[in-house]
């Protein structure tokens, strides 16, 4: 029988150069050279005033290798990061075999602020001068990702005082009945499981009366209205996903198209996207060049959208809800949709209207003819009318036709009362050409088209190697500044990457 020598897979002790153990090419080589000889990080110098008096702290430089590393390697929670610190060599050649503490790790994530904003600039300067951006163009997409917060904590004030007096109403009630308990000397056990549940209710009851006194005023949306707050991040918001509702952030990217560099990231917690469009835009001023494109979808459309980045005098294509159904070239998208998720899909079979929509009037406004789905002529009582600002034609049918006609109850919301259908087909915003309809004719031509075709294929890959390839799934932390940061972070992670793949510190 052939004799083999015995291999050791667990050897306890090494001789390593610990430098030895990050090979050129590879993205902890490149971070790991980054951090160490190109960013200025003595913006941490400000977190410790351990100078003359106190214990020596974990280099600044050191955490953000180990929590950069371990977020390309989809490793979030610090308590895996310190274990990976003791195990893994690639983690301890970071780390200098220093072992920091997990609350070490987590209080550094969490405090990041405004420092990594700073680091982010940083590499980005790196990535221009490595000719990685084209400045040709960006576009801007988000996804929304839930957070460190309770999706049932939600509510307005409202609500909360409810909720309040639900609890304190319930503990009353329960420390009445146990008091008429006392006096039959019930069991002891029930007595202490009433004492612990009443206790619970007072905590919870305290708990939100403190909360309501910390937030005395409802959060309001982009137009006034009333938004959900949230007992346990304020700052967070109900978002509507393909996926049903949670309570997290969206993180907003606007990619370059050239080699897919992230130029400006930022988390904020609402799920419209219109908001998001212009404090990107307003923050990219710097990577902007005259001729630069931005592309967005149709989430991030507005006429107010439009109009200021016009003022701003930003060239952009933003799609609109109905750019697709204007498009040739999908006229047969239906049929490659997948079918309904039975377990996630909450909508439902789409209802069919009830009664007749102007589509299902025949009108030709060359000829200015309108035929009902009747097949009988409508005569014009408007021409030149004016609807809530946008000019439209108005037609109305004949009482000869409509009063015995058989569609009456499909054409009609109330046909025992209304005589007559009557139909309107609108041309446009009033007094001249709005800022969206300038937007359609751009985004429908030919070149508009080429274009924004460009997009999908720009930014699409960031967000997988984000949510795919490093797993990010949710944020772990709370408050809108600290979510900031760890997408900055994550941002960070796929700059790097770029940056290691184009050869850089080899």
């Amino acid at each position: 029988m052939a004799r083999y020598k015995h291999i050791d897979t667990s050897p306890r002790f090494l001789a390593v150069d610990l430098q030895r153990q990050l090979l050129p090419g590879t993205f902890e080589h490149a971070m790991n050279y980054l951090i160490d000889r190109k960013l200025d990080l003595s913006g941490f110098d400000a977190r410790f005033k351990n100078d003359v008096t106190g214990a020596a702290a974990y280099p600044p430089a050191m955490l953000l290798k180990v929590v950069l590393f371990a977020y390309s390697m989809d490793i979030v929670s610090s308590r895996n990061i310190e274990r990976a610190c003791r195990e893994h060599v690639t983690f301890i050649a970071l780390s200098g075999d220093s072992q920091p503490h997990f609350t070490t790790i987590a209080g550094f994530v969490s405090t990041l602020g405004d420092d990594i904003a700073a680091i982010f600039s940083q590499i980005l300067f790196i990535c221009d001068k490595q000719g990685l951006i084209g400045r040709e163009m960006f576009a801007i997409d988000g996804v929304k990702l839930p957070s460190n917060a309770s999706k049932a904590k939600s509510g307005t004030r409202a609500d909360f005082e409810r909720q309040a007096a639900k609890l304190e109403t319930a503990a009353k009630a329960m420390l009445e009945r146990h008091r008429e308990e006392d006096m039959r000397a019930s069991e002891p056990d029930l007595h202490a499981k009433a004492v612990q549940r009443i206790a619970s209710l007072e905590r919870d009851a305290a708990q939100m009366r403190q909360w309501l006194s910390a937030n005395p005023e409802d959060r309001k949306g982009s137009k006034g209205a009333i938004r959900k707050s949230n007992s346990t991040d304020n700052e967070s918001a109900k978002m509507a996903t393909s996926k049903g509702v949670i309570q997290g952030y969206t993180g907003v990217a606007a990619v370059d198209a050239k080699h897919q560099i992230i130029v400006e990231a930022q988390a904020h917690g609402t799920g419209s996207e219109q908001e998001l469009l212009i404090p990107v835009v307003t923050a990219m001023k710097e990577v902007l060049a005259h001729d630069t494109l931005i592309t967005a979808d149709a989430g991030y459309h507005s006429e107010a959208n439009l109009k200021e980045l016009a003022a701003l005098e930003v060239d952009a294509l933003i799609a609109d809800n109905n750019m697709r159904s204007r498009d040739e070239r999908f006229t047969e998208q239906d049929k490659y949709k997948a079918l309904p998720d039975p377990i996630h899909d909450k909508g439902g079979k789409p209802k069919q209207a009830a009664r007749y929509q102007p589509k299902d009037f025949d009108y030709d406004p060359q000829a200015g003819t309108c035929i009902c789905p009747a097949g009988k002529q409508l005569y014009g009582n408007g021409s030149d009318c004016t609807i809530n600002g946008y000019a439209a034609v108005k037609f109305q049918g004949a009482q000869r036709d409509c009063m015995p006609c058989t569609h009456r109850d499909r054409c009609l919301l109330t046909p025992q009362k209304t005589k007559v259908r009557q139909v309107a087909f609108f041309r446009g915003k009033k007094g001249g050409v709005s800022y969206t309809d300038k937007m359609k004719a751009r985004i429908d031509s030919p070149e508009g088209r080429i274009q924004y075709g460009q997009r999908f294929a720009t930014v699409e890959p960031v967000f997988g190697n984000l949510r795919h390839n490093k797993q990010l799934n949710r944020f772990t932390l709370r408050g809108r500044t600290k979510v900031d940061a760890q997408w900055k972070l994550y941002c960070l992670v796929h700059n790097i990457e770029k940056l290691a793949h184009h050869g850089y510190a080899q």
